[in-house]
């Protein structure tokens, strides 16, 4: 089978596409051929090792010191299970699949990946039937990361919330989330994806490059820094007396009750995954070149079934 790996620390052309043994399930493991994936912005972090002085040397320990221990990057997938391990009771073959990559050894920039059914770190579950392939890929990491902070900061109906960096991946999904737990919503972005968030949900745009939000007249309940470019000292300015301030630098522990409502919120039509570009996986180090960018709106998303 094909997959995509990485021999060292470094640009986007470190990545290279390569034969590698097909796995086989074993126990409570289910063999997904994986549909598609995603590249997120740990993806990238992982690949170059771009991280704060301070957090470099624990994470280079955690996941290599001088070259990189899980060599298959890819945090999130969809797919149809192929085969099961001879434990596995919730998943047969042929279900329809998404799911983390979280402490597995490999990722999931891979045409077949052996998922445990039950784990106590990372998630699986069966795919929302509302969206397709490419969209439930990228439902995973965002789509938790921003209903876990958002609950976390104890999001309820009618409060109003500004998010900050609302056109990337958990920005995209928090404007939504927010939305359907009946909050008013600020977003804050460029002007050239305003009507990105606005067909999202939100109330409000506010263009970061021309005004700074925390100088606003408006308080909020809640302020979500979606892309950890702003920090609470500022948000304090805009928040009521007791408001929050929640960010996606805080450490997030997604658990499998954020996939089930994340999925929830999918079929009854109040979540949908936003697709910015998708390429094929052979095209894997022109999409993490994109992503390097920093300019991605919502997700990308790696096509490893044409749809």
């Amino acid at each position: 089978m094909k997959a995509v790996v990485y021999e060292k620390y470094g640009p986007p052309n470190v990545l290279n596409l390569i034969e590698v043994k097909k796995p086989v399930p074993v126990g409570n493991e289910i063999l997904v051929k994986v549909s598609a994936t995603t590249v997120t912005s740990g993806d990238t972090r992982l690949r170059s090792s771009n991280f704060p002085p301070l957090a470099w040397l624990i994470i280079r320990l955690m996941f290599g010191l001088f070259k990189p221990k899980k060599k298959i990057l890819g945090h999130e997938f969809s797919g149809i299970v192929e085969a099961i391990g001879k434990d596995v009771i919730k998943y047969k073959v042929g279900d329809e699949v998404i799911g983390t990559t979280t402490m597995l050894p490999t990722g999931s920039y891979t045409e077949y990946i052996c998922i445990p059914e039950n784990r106590k770190k990372g998630v699986l579950a069966f795919k929302p039937k509302a969206i397709n392939f490419n969209e439930a890929a990228a439902l995973p990491v965002g789509g938790m990361t921003a209903l876990f902070l958002l609950q976390k900061a104890k999001l309820t109906k009618d409060q109003s919330v500004l998010i900050y960096g609302a056109s990337g991946s958990v920005g995209s999904y928090a404007v939504q989330i927010a939305k359907a737990y009946g909050a008013t919503v600020t977003a804050v972005c460029s002007s050239s994806n305003f009507d990105m968030v606005k067909l999202l949900g939100a109330d409000a745009v506010v263009d970061y490059q021309i005004r700074d939000y925390y100088k606003m007249d408006q308080r909020f309940d809640i302020v979500f820094d979606a892309v950890g470019k702003t920090s609470k000292s500022k948000a304090s300015n805009i928040l009521i007396k007791d408001g929050r301030f929640t960010s996606v630098k805080s450490l997030t522990i997604p658990r499998h009750q954020h996939m089930n409502k994340v999925c929830e919120l999918v079929e009854e039509g109040k979540l949908k995954p936003f697709i910015n570009k998708t390429f094929p996986l052979s095209d894997i180090v022109e999409a993490h070149k994109y992503v390097d960018k920093g300019r991605k709106r919502g997700n990308v998303v790696i096509e490893i079934i044409k749809q």
